[in-house]
């Protein structure tokens, strides 16, 4: 230091050179005269915001890596595992291999004058060995649907037990049983005023009321169909005219609020093979090109109703024809197993 003052009096007494004081001087043992210091990029980076990253990797050099400390690492470096579900792409590639049209083009729609138009068909269903649209959806169902319908079934098993598991299932049936009736006697002509009246009492029929203003026209109440060229039979709930256009009805009973046609699963499945039926059955002297879900609630809440426009139907046409193509290869599958 002494020998730096020095040269700056020598310096200040030399003629034509002065050297001014500055405010701070730095010195560094590098050398770094004429350049401008690198920050390294290191230096920029949030060091507060990844400690804890820093002493997790410190912290397992001394340890033994096992799959739950990888887990815990990779949610560190890329933060949690996303929950997502891959698209499904089955029914959305696959087309069935024998198509049948929804609508009849060889059916002429005309006015039967030997039965009254007033009066909806109410054709009984014939037990034989064509199978039920009933039945080829739950032999059909993916293993998704049935890993939900077993876990929901173990944990009602779980709160009410065996026998009470048993008695819910039974009262659930009753319920929707006498939810038909009553919509039976209000829709159907020949239904007293008195029964109309008792059956308002009701909170399933008290949540449809608003659905029921806009249905005219009832063509046929709980009537069997049978589709003549692909060979399966169901029993459907209503043909009538909702909003003036004449659907196929199918009326459904839920604890649950199902605002969207999503939540009621199978159901336009359903509802598209009644109307493949209904157009391919003789005894039908029309076609239907429309179809309807109503979801009604027991507490008498507004029910959702779900309206399937032909592009709707035509969509779950196509997935009901590979649901039936599936059926019909399991059981010709399962003959084949079969021992003489």
């Amino acid at each position: 230091m002494k020998v730096f003052q020095t040269i700056c009096r020598q310096l200040r007494s030399s003629k034509g050179f002065s050297v001014e004081a500055t405010p701070y001087v730095g010195f560094s043992t590098s050398y770094s005269c004429g350049r401008k210091k690198k920050v390294s990029i290191y230096e920029e980076v949030d060091q507060d915001k990844y400690s804890d990253l820093v002493r997790s990797v410190l912290s397992l050099r001394s340890h033994a890596r096992t799959p739950e400390s990888l887990f815990d690492e990779d949610a560190l470096l890329y933060g949690p595992v996303s929950k997502c579900k891959p698209p499904k792409q089955d029914d959305q590639t696959k087309t069935p291999r024998n198509w049948f049209p929804l609508l009849n083009p060889e059916k002429r729609v005309t006015s039967n004058t030997a039965s009254d138009p007033s009066i909806p068909l109410k054709i009984p269903l014939q037990r034989n060995v064509i199978p039920s649209v009933t039945r080829v959806l739950q032999q059909t169902m993916t293993s998704e649907q049935i890993f939900y319908l077993e876990r929901w079934k173990q944990r009602m098993i779980l709160e009410l037990g065996e026998d009470g598991f048993a008695e819910y299932t039974s009262n659930t049936f009753l319920q929707g049983k006498r939810f038909h009736e009553a919509l039976e006697s209000i829709l159907s002509p020949q239904g007293s005023s008195k029964e109309r009246h008792r059956n308002l009492e009701s909170g399933y029929i008290e949540s449809i009321q608003h659905v029921l203003k806009d249905v005219t026209e009832v063509r046929a109440l709980e009537s069997a169909v049978k589709h003549e060229g692909l060979k399966y039979v169901g029993l459907l709930d209503c043909v009538a005219k909702y909003q003036g256009k004449l659907c196929v009805i199918d009326w459904k009973t839920s604890e649950k609020p199902k605002p969207f046609i999503q939540n009621t699963f199978d159901n336009p499945l359903q509802v598209v093979a009644y109307i493949g039926a209904v157009n391919h059955d003789a005894s039908y002297n029309f076609q239907v090109q429309y179809g309807l879900i109503v979801v009604a609630y027991k507490n008498g809440s507004p029910a959702h109703p779900h309206f399937m426009d032909t592009e709707l139907c035509s969509q779950y046409w196509s997935k009901w024809l590979l649901r039936l193509e599936e059926y019909t290869e399991k059981e010709k599958n399962q003959k084949l197993q079969k021992p003489d």
